[in-house]
Order: C-alpha cells, then sequence, then structure tokens
C-alpha cells in the first residue's frame, strides 16, 4: 500500500520547523525547535529526532511515512551534506540526510532551503503549472532557486543557484557574511536594509526622520518598514534603493534563463508595493529589449511558515 505521509523540515539559521504532510500537501501537524541554541549538530538531531517521533505519535504510525525531505543552508541534494554553512553554529561538512536517517530510520533527501522554496511554490503555491521560474527569498539572506525546464537547477555538484551571491558593486562593495565585497545580499537583505539605513542616517545627519529616534545599531528593516509606512521619507528612500538594486539584478538573471516568473518570498516580501514598485521599473528599465514586459513579478502565495516545509516535504515523495 501507498504510504500516504511525508515529513517536511525547514532548518533556519534560528528556528526548525517541522511538518507532517499528506498527499494534497495539507500539513496535518506541525511543531519546531531552536536551530541556534545547540553548538553540536548530534545535539540538535537527538532534539530533532524526538519532536518527529513525538509528532508522529499523534498523528500516524512511522510506517505511514514515505520519507524525510530536508530544506538546509548550502544544502547539497546531491551529497544530503550541510556544506559550510556560514548562519549555522556547526562548521564543515555536515552529513546531515544520513546522521538523520541513522536516528529515526526514515530515508532523508535534502536540499538548499532557497531550492525546497521553490519546489514549493511549484508544487503547492504561485508557480504551480509553469516550468521556468525563479524564487528569490529575501531573508536574513538572499537566496534563490532556479526551475528550467521544469527542473530544479542545481549544477555539476548541487550548490548551483547562488543568486545572492552575484556582485553589484564591484569597487568599494559591503562585506558579505561569505567573504566577499558587493553582493547583492549585502544589500537587499533584511540585514542589507538595515545597514542602509545606517549608512543614510550617517551620512545625512541634517535629514529629519523617525529613524533617529531608535539607536542606530539596534535597527531593523521591520523599523525601516514601519517607518515607510507612515510616511517617512528617508525609510521610503531606503526601499527605493534596495528595489532598484534588485530590478537591476532581476534583468541580469533573466538574461540568463528567460523565466515566466520572479517569485519573491521572505520577509522582505511583505513590504508589498515598497518593494515591488521599484523592483518592476528597475528591471524594466534594464531588460534586454526582447524580454521587457514578458516577466511576471509575483508574491508567494504560500503562507512563508509554510512554504519551505511544504517544499522540502516534495522530496520526501522521491526518497528511495
Amino acid at each position: 500500500m501507498d504510504k500516504p505521509y511525508v515529513i517536511g523540515i525547514d532548518v533556519g539559521g534560528t528556528n526548525t520547523v517541522v511538518g507532517i504532510v499528506d498527499k494534497r500537501g495539507q500539513i496535518i501537524i506541525s511543531g519546531s525547535i531552536k536551530t541556534s541554541k545547540h553548538p553540536k549538530v548530534e545535539d540538535y538531531l537527538d532534539e530533532l529526532t524526538e519532536l518527529m517521533h513525538d509528532l508522529i505519535s499523534q498523528t500516524t504510525t512511522k510506517d505511514q511515512i514515505k520519507g524525510i525531505g530536508a530544506g538546509t543552508p548550502n544544502g547539497n541534494y546531491f551529497t544530503g551534506s550541510i556544506e559550510f554553512a556560514p548562519n549555522l553554529n556547526w562548521k564543515g561538512v555536515i552529513p546531515f540526510a544520513q546522521m538523520l536517517e541513522d536516528r529515526v530510520g526514515i530515508p532523508v533527501a535534502l536540499t538548499n532551503d532557497a531550492n525546497a522554496a521553490a519546489i514549493g511554490e511549484m508544487t503547492y503555491g504561485a508557480a504551480r503549472g509553469m516550468k521556468d521560474f525563479i524564487v528569490i527569498t529575501l531573508g536574513t539572506g538572499v537566496g534563490s532557486g532556479i526551475v528550467v525546464n521544469g527542473q530544479m537547477v542545481y549544477g555539476h555538484d548541487g550548490f548551483a543557484g547562488e543568486l545572492g551571491h552575484v556582485i553589484m558593486r564591484r569597487h568599494n562593495g559591503r562585506l558579505c557574511g561569505c567573504g566577499r565585497a558587493g553582493c547583492l545580499e549585502a544589500y537587499t537583505s533584511a540585514t542589507g536594509v538595515a545597514r542602509t539605513a545606517r549608512e543614510y542616517l550617517e551620512l545625512r545627519p541634517e535629514a529629519q526622520t523617525r529613524l533617529r529616534n531608535i539607536p542606530i545599531d539596534d535597527i531593523s528593516s521591520k523599523d525601516v518598514f514601519d517607518a515607510a509606512m507612515a510616511g517617512d521619507e528617508m525609510a521610503k528612500e531606503i526601499f527605493r534603493f534596495t528595489g532598484e538594486m534588485l530590478g537591476e539584478a532581476f534583468a541580469d538573471f533573466v538574461a540568463f534563463s528567460s523565466p515566466e516568473a520572479i517569485v519573491l518570498f521572505g520577509g522582505l516580501a511583505k513590504a508589498g508595493d515598497l518593494i515591488m514598485n521599484p523592483i518592476r521599473e528597475s528591471m524594466e528599465k534594464n531588460l534586454l529589449n526582447i524580454f521587457k514586459n514578458k516577466v511576471k513579478l509575483m508574491f508567494s502565495d504560500l503562507k512563508e511558515s509554510d512554504a519551505a516545509v511544504l517544499g522540502a516535504s516534495a522530496l520526501g515523495w522521491e526518497v528511495k
């Protein structure tokens, strides 16, 4: 008999969310643990295993689970390893899928977290029915999942699609968490937006803005969003700058794979038109003529907390 359930795991730098998913893409139960509290991956996996056993016992039995899919930072689909993830406590190469499979006794497949979000959009979300699209995740970092002709692009080593690390500023670019300078992520992630705010405040000491009411080192992208929604001119300008840079980058991404759509996902996407309008204007301005007015820009229509779990869970149906 076909096994009716899979488990999807979204491993974030701060939290890990686990869901049991049925064949219709419904998350029937979910739970979470803190990723960041465990300096040792073994302790983390012990707690993760305990959570999974608990969720299974509340809903079904282990023999009804077909497989487990995990979306992780720097996850390599080919090897099942997390490799040199800058935002996790565990350094080097972690054979994550094998270690988890050994504990749980259910086959595990793993991919990069942005690829998991793209699989979620293709299977259950805004990209249903599309064969060519790009998902851009705008969170603590900038991730991407690229689908061409209905297939995820993994490259020869499993790491294709690091569009957050295309270099946008060749000279005097901001230092990025990856160790290089000028990457898209350093400017257009949530942390990048906060950095832009700090730069603007320092460079324009005379400008009136409600952002000055917040200690400069505490400013977050949410503060910039709240100020922009309240009509603050500097905050609106920060979003314009961010959107214009994303639009420049998207015009280049389109030249590579001619996607039907670019789908925005993650915390910054909640800024709506504040970010989308400058992206659209900048992208169209910078596109090759043959691509103009052809590429849809869309927000994810999956709940942020669900998309990565659903995408990861789709890998669970494919495990042998």
